[in-house]
């Protein structure tokens, strides 16, 4: 790396304190910042379009002479300029912030070029706030498209195109720039990266506009193949890091298992059995286990991580349970205290609600060796002493990131020994998607639902068929099941037309008087949730209605039917999820997705998907697909490393050239690694070494 990528940008001529402090927002300090400092867009000014063929919604660049210039003040001050041109049609320019010199420097005759979105006005077509300049008539045109980059308060547009050229000016050769030899990535036919730099901060008129704008370009794709790449070496990094420290041999106790599995009501499935084979595996061995077992909603991964908590138990050390809600997390309170209390061994619980002496007396329990801590993010905080934390198990893990896993499993770490670690998720994720954000951990699935368990069928009716919905659940609570009304708001909103949990808890009681009906949903104290689902559970309330809160965790073999009020606003995880509290018992179970019209092409794609499919695989490559990384694993996954180029979906052909390339620089050129993760992370290289 040349010493010019280093070189500060408050050394550049025009950059004063001001300048410097609103470009270190953008977190540009360097000359090499603003080289992958990239625009999100560009502009075609290199040409003139004739106002006569302006169309609304296009983006457009037109030169001519100002006619007319109206003041005025109806509700805000108004500025508008009228332009004319050779093709004699007319064009408006409107300002509504503008300074007095501004306005007065518009006069009849002068030639402006002018370039923004065409839009129809008052008057005809106009541009709200165009960007222009004051030309001549020979004025030349751009030979290039020009960038439109991400700014902030304080830098526009102008600032950081002049940087921007800059910095590419200082552009050192391939071979110093280039961290990643041309052999990792030349098999795909992509350019030197000072090419690929210099392309997409000022692309040729003659660009191929359509790939830019779809991300797909060479350019485009060398970049996110190195950012790909570091975000690889970044993940095995960490995973070398993390198994360099020795972690507790534990081996299950054969007779204590056996007993666990015999007072069980259901046998273990193969799947079920296979991956406990491999988490023992994992367990017996002197490096610690970063396993990631996901599996379909419903599969009995609770169960599993219950058997590796028992083994741990045996073998004298402490297992934590961490879940993202106190109503997940007390479901796996009732379950671990099931299973496990009958052997001896004690659940301590432990959330951000429990306070005074009960906290006071958990924090004791945990200091003192209790054998199992269940609880949320609270198990995190400081005050929180483990005196033997051998595993660590975080469930639903995409709603952590790598850093809190870290932190959780630090609470059992020192300088001799480290804990295991098993998370897991009821999201499946699709295997490219699993190979990029999840390099630091193995993966085992549970690809079996238990003996049975019946498909869930799935309907979706308008809002005009609400009635009928209703009378269903009459129906299927006389012959004594149970139902769900789900409703993705707590309260009225105008904003959202949805119908919120409270407004239908009320409408539901009125139509179904018969009926014992429960409401459940997250701003309820934690001690009436458990009473409405201990409720629910017993039998007492026959129809419960809730927000998504649960979604995760909650378990009632006799309900049959779940109702999904405006599906459309959900996405299709966790709709997928929500369908997964029904179809637990032997009894046929039905979903029902209500919908409000006008659908959307995306949510009528989703809603078809669900119709289609109880296949949680398919439906998270549909989800992946729709909806982009980002929502499926949690952008904060990698330690809130979002991509700046690359896309999981988008780019996932090269993810095992990325996989191997990965392995080839942390074998040969640790140096080139360093860098790499250095530039494309930055500050966020720091989770490695936590």
């Amino acid at each position: 790396m040349s010493d010019a990528a280093s070189r500060p940008l408050a050394e550049l001529r025009g950059v004063g304190p001001a300048t410097a402090e609103a470009l270190a927002r953008l977190s540009l300090h360097t000359l090499a910042d603003l080289w992958f400092h990239l625009p999100l867009r560009y502009e075609d000014r290199t040409r003139i379009k004739p106002i006569r063929d302006l169309r609304a919604g296009e983006s457009a660049q037109v030169e001519g002479v100002v006619d007319a210039v109206e003041r005025g003040f109806r509700f805000r001050p108004l500025l508008r300029v009228v332009l004319s041109d050779r093709s004699h049609a007319t064009l408006s320019l409107r300002f509504f912030h503008f300074s007095k010199a501004q306005a007065e420097a518009f006069q009849p005759g002068l030639r402006l070029r002018v370039h923004g979105e065409v839009r129809e006005g008052p008057a005809g077509l106009e541009i709200v706030h165009p960007r222009y300049q004051r030309v001549q008539p020979d004025t030349p045109l751009e030979t290039a498209l020009t960038p439109v980059y991400p700014a902030g308060e304080g830098i526009g547009q102008t600032t950081l195109i002049r940087l921007a050229r800059i910095a590419l000016a200082a552009l050192p050769p391939d071979d110093m720039l280039d961290l990643a030899p041309a052999m990792l990535h030349g098999g795909a036919g992509l350019p030197g990266l000072g090419a690929a730099l210099r392309l997409l901060h000022a692309p040729p008129a003659d660009a191929d506009i359509a790939a830019l704008v779809a991300r797909t370009h060479p350019a485009q794709q060398r970049l996110a193949f190195d950012e790909l790449l570091a975000h690889q070496v970044g993940l095995r990094r960490l995973r070398r890091h993390l198994r360099a420290i020795p972690a507790p041999r534990i081996r299950p106790d054969p007779a204590r298992r056996r007993s666990f599995l015999e007072a069980l009501p259901f046998a273990l499935t193969r799947a079920q059995r296979r991956v406990l084979s491999e988490i023992d595996r994992d367990l017996a061995a002197s490096t610690p286990m970063l396993r990631l077992v996901q599996g379909d909603v419903g599969s009995g991964k609770t169960v599993v991580a219950a058997l590796a908590a028992l083994a741990a138990a045996d073998a004298g050390a402490q297992t934590a349970v961490m879940a993202p809600t106190e109503l997940l997390a007390e479901q796996h309170l009732r379950n671990f205290r099931q299973w496990l209390e009958p052997f001896g061994l004690r659940v301590v619980w432990l959330a951000g609600k429990v306070g005074g002496r009960a906290r006071a007396q958990a924090l004791a329990a945990i200091a003192a060796g209790a054998e199992i801590v269940i609880g949320t993010h609270a198990l995190m905080q400081e005050g929180v002493a483990f005196a033997n934390l051998g595993l660590a198990i975080i469930d639903e893990q995409h709603r952590f990131g790598v850093h809190q896993r870290l932190a959780l499993r630090n609470k059992g770490r020192d300088a001799a020994r480290t804990p295991h670690q098993l998370v897991m998720t009821a999201t499946p994720i699709p295997r490219t998607l699993a190979m990029a954000a999840y390099a630091d951990l193995d993966v085992s699935v549970i690809d079996e639902l238990p003996p049975g368990r019946t498909p869930v069928q799935t309907v979706a009716v308008s809002d005009a068929r609400r009635d009928d919905v209703v009378e269903r659940i009459r129906v299927a609570c006389a012959e004594g099941r149970q139902a769900y009304w789900v409703c993705p708001l707590i309260e009225e909103s105008e904003q959202l037309e949805a119908k919120a949990a409270q407004a239908t808890f009320e409408e539901l009681r009125a139509a179904l008087p018969e009926l014992s009906i429960g409401l459940l949903h997250g701003r309820m104290r934690p001690r009436d949730k458990q009473s409405v689902m201990d409720a629910f559970k017993l039998g007492e309330i026959r129809l419960l209605v809730a927000t998504t809160v649960i979604e995760v965790g909650v378990d009632v073999a006799n309900a049959s039917l779940m109702v999904i009020d405006n599906a459309e606003r959900l996405g299709l995880a966790q709709l997928h999820q929500l369908r997964g509290r029904v179809g637990r018992g032997a009894a046929v179970s039905s979903c029902v997705l209500i919908w409000q019209p006008p659908l959307s092409p995306l949510a009528r794609e989703r809603i078809a998907v669900m119709r289609a499919s109880n296949d949680g695989f398919r439906i998270a490559e549909k989800d992946l697909e729709l909806r982009g990384p980002g929502e499926v694993v949690g952008t904060r996954q990698t330690g809130q490393l979002s991509f700046r180029v690359a896309d999981l979906v988008r780019d996932a052909a090269v993810m095992p050239a990325v996989a191997k390339a990965a392995d080839w620089l942390l074998e040969h050129d640790a140096r080139a690694a360093d860098a790499l993760v250095a530039r494309w992370i930055g500050v966020a290289v720091e989770y490695a070494e936590a």
